[in-house]
């Protein structure tokens, strides 16, 4: 069983990697934490109990709240565009019973991570503001995680907030850096494998006609939020009836690394700058910068990771 600690900003793209985690039958989902990005970590803590008791899991898994606001500075306005007002694309799935816990985030990942004796994977599917703090407060986090999976940053492309600067690392780079000086292995699903998997309405609508009569009212959600997600991707991406597979795409590589070709470099990320701060720097040269070796994604195979996404509903 592959364990699965996860820090995300739930908004569409988090949604179905989630739904994908919760129905793959290999997979148990340890804990969830949030934290702002697509919307405030409140908000995204609210439309993860929605997708769990969408999910019947409510009650199952615990869910706690984390950082409102990046180390440094303050929060830019969330991508409505893309994610709609409440970050599931407006639509609105019915309230969980189910609560957060009422714990420190820092305690909530530390905790979780050692109970399972050092098994779990950690997911970062938006900024690594959590991860960061639980570092600070607990120097031996990283000991307590088997590996760390994350969502974010481009090595050879363009960016999406900034010329060579992705969202989720733009959003907090001093957390991401701090995050890749820990020495745990890391591997980072950027855009230059997330923006060539590509997921079309009609891949939804097929899986539709197939899938389990149980998960149903699953798909027929992420064919709703996608609707307004697919306009976000029109505008930031100049793409029309798909979208890039960013969140779902680093929740696979996860569970199975072998859809992915990385390759490990010496990795920083940039704290400064008007243009390129938060943009992700490797080092080739014989004599690199002090860093550690982060395993970057730089091929995919695409269609394998879209069979794989649908295979848990059919």
């Amino acid at each position: 069983m592959i364990k699965l600690l996860i820090d995300c900003d739930t908004g569409v793209d988090d949604s179905i990697a989630l739904l994908f985690a919760l129905y793959r039958k290999d997979v148990e989902i340890v804990g969830i934490s949030t934290s702002v990005g697509n919307v405030t970590a409140r908000q995204g803590a609210d439309n993860t109990l929605r997708i769990l008791k969408l999910a019947g899991r409510e009650g199952q898994i615990p869910v706690c709240v984390g950082a409102e606001k990046p180390l440094v500075g303050t929060c830019e306005e969330f991508p409505e565009f893309i994610h709609g007002k409440n970050g599931l694309g407006n639509v609105v799935l019915p309230p969980s019973d189910q609560k957060p816990v009422d714990m420190d985030v820092r305690d909530f990942l530390y905790e979780q991570a050692c109970e399972q004796d050092g098994e779990a994977v950690l997911v970062t599917l938006g900024r690594m503001t959590n991860i960061a703090e639980t570092l600070k407060k607990y120097p031996d986090f990283y000991t307590k995680v088997k590996r760390v999976v994350g969502m974010g940053g481009t090595v050879n492309g363009p960016g999406n907030v900034a010329p060579s600067v992705e969202a989720n690392i733009g959003g907090d780079p001093e957390a991401a850096d701090m995050v890749f000086m820990a020495p745990w292995s890391v591997t980072m699903v950027g855009l230059d494998v997330t923006l060539k998997t590509v997921l079309r309405m009609e891949d939804v609508k097929m899986a539709l006609g197939y899938c389990r009569e149980e998960c149903r009212p699953v798909l027929s959600f992420i064919q709703q939020e996608l609707v307004h997600y697919m306009k976000g991707a029109r505008l930031q991406n100049w793409m029309r009836e798909c979208c890039p597979l960013h969140d779902p795409l680093a929740m696979i590589v996860a569970v199975d690394p072998s859809v992915v070709l990385t390759q490990k470099r010496i990795t920083r990320v940039e704290c400064g700058g008007t243009y390129c701060r938060g943009m992700i720097v490797t080092d080739l040269r014989e004599d690199p910068i002090e860093g550690n070796y982060v395993e970057h994604c730089m091929k995919v195979e695409a269609e394998r990771v879209l069979n794989e996404l649908f295979a848990v509903f059919q």
